[in-house]
């Protein structure tokens, strides 16, 4: 079992920036798919970036590409997600995620993961 947990959110105006932070424990070992989802009120929970901890690959949604960026930690088990020139749109809960394997046709799909961390709000206005 995997235990995730977030930290890094809070309120900015539009146009500043926020990192969140993602450290996971417990059963860690080997590489899986590691990223973030955010959910606002009323809408489905959606993919914003995910990173394959062993290859480096990145993915990201489009409507963040170019804003945000994903990285590991010097330690493999903990993931950041920076996020630039923030926007009202981007105002929701943000989880991070992680599932042993993915494929990139699903790899932004919230059902693909099976580990989630509690959730870290983001607002901007």
């Amino acid at each position: 079992h995997v235990q995730l947990v977030e930290s890094g959110g809070g309120s900015v105006q539009a146009g500043g920036s926020l990192r969140l932070s993602c450290g996971a424990s417990g059963d860690t070992y080997g590489t899986y798919c590691m990223g973030w989802f955010r959910q606002a009120p009323g809408k489905e929970r959606e993919g914003v970036a995910v990173r394959h901890t062993g290859y480096g690959t990145t993915y990201f949604a489009d409507s963040v590409k170019g804003r945000f960026t994903v990285s590991q930690g010097n330690a493999k088990n903990t993931l950041y997600l920076e996020m630039n020139s923030l926007k009202a749109e981007d105002t929701a809960m943000y989880y991070c995620a992680a599932a042993r394997s993915c494929s990139v046709s699903t790899v932004l799909v919230a059902s693909g993961y099976n580990y989630w961390g509690q959730g870290t709000q983001v607002t901007v206005s």
